[in-house]
């Protein structure tokens, strides 16, 4: 097989599986609806299912709605009809796959939810299949060939039901409003969870804070710049608000004169660029290097609660 024949099948089979998520895409209506309020109004979890590839495809799409806010398991149809059912209670969803829908081992679980009165929502290409018939909602996929030359091994088809899935819970997610901070609670680790970091998880705060007020003379600020070693100040009012912020480029500006007999609100720069607790920590890295700046403080309602240092995201692996 030449370099060419190899790009060239290749690419039948992308544009094969494309051409198949279109159709599904165009012919989505009532049923995906229902199907979406089904997994929103869930009170329990929702337990996916299927056999051989199938199966695979339900793990991932398990895996995917406990990501994105849906509680969710797989539980495999053939361990299912010895014992597994209990695993399912009356306030879960079942969400089965089956291609052709007439799979054997899901029998038994599809008999199950009808006499537990426990919802069911298919996903098979024969609406007409004993699956597709049980089923509450049935989600039809399109009667398209498999992509493999001799149209068995299934790959348009799971294809089309991965996508159906990740459909299912990209909606959900929308529908329930689950934001970016929901999001990092479920991935606190890796590369995911680094971005999904906030401020407020890694800046310094309490005593660490370099704070002064705004009668305190220079002499003492360059105490407190000096101990805090953030090579800064923040500067704050009768208050407690923060009204301006005391850099190196600030002293070296009034470096003439009597500069340590100066109060603090003749030196600072005002109305500092500040930064909220809640902005994610990869936002804060943004402007850091956008700004050519090494520290931001962190303010709340006016009031200093933080400071963040460039080192502080290169630590938490943050680039």
């Amino acid at each position: 097989m030449s370099d060419a024949n190899i790009l060239a099948s290749a690419r039948t089979v992308l544009s094969a599986e494309s051409i198949a998520l279109t159709r599904l895409s165009e012919q989505l209506g009532d049923a995906f609806i229902k199907a979406v309020h089904i997994l929103v109004e869930c009170k329990g979890r929702v337990v996916v299912s299927g056999m051989g590839k199938s199966g695979h495809v339900s793990r991932k799409i398990a895996a995917t709605l406990s990501s994105t806010g849906t509680p969710a398991l797989f539980v495999h149809p053939g361990e299912a009809s010895h014992g597994d059912l209990g695993m399912i209670v009356k306030d879960d969803v079942v969400l089965a796959l089956s291609n052709s829908g007439e799979t054997a081992e899901l029998t038994d679980l599809v008999a199950y939810t009808r006499r537990f009165s426990i919802p069911l929502i298919a996903i098979t290409r024969k609406a007409q299949s004993s699956l597709g018939g049980a089923a509450d909602v049935t989600l039809e996929l399109p009667d398209v060939p498999e992509v493999c030359p001799m149209g068995l091994a299934p790959t348009t088809s799971t294809t089309m039901q991965l996508a159906l899935g990740d459909a299912l819970a990209v909606t959900a997610l929308e529908y329930k409003g689950f934001t970016a901070k929901d999001f990092s609670n479920f991935h606190p680790g890796g590369k995911l969870g680094k971005i999904l970091l906030r401020v407020n998880e890694i800046m310094h705060s309490g005593d660490a804070l370099p704070l002064v007020e705004e009668s305190d003379v220079m002499a003492d600020v360059l105490v407190t710049m000096t101990e805090k070693r953030f090579g800064c100040a923040g500067v704050v009012n009768s208050t407690g608000n923060l009204t301006g912020m005391i850099t190196d480029g600030d002293l070296r500006r009034h470096m003439k004169g009597n500069l340590l007999e100066l109060p603090a609100s003749d030196v600072m720069t005002q109305n500092p660029m500040v930064i909220p607790p809640t902005m994610l920590a990869a936002e804060a890295l943004k402007i850091l290097n956008e700004k050519t700046r090494t520290q931001l403080l962190v303010v709340d309602n006016l009031k200093p609660v933080g400071i963040l240092h460039i080192h502080d995201l290169l630590r938490a692996g943050i680039a």
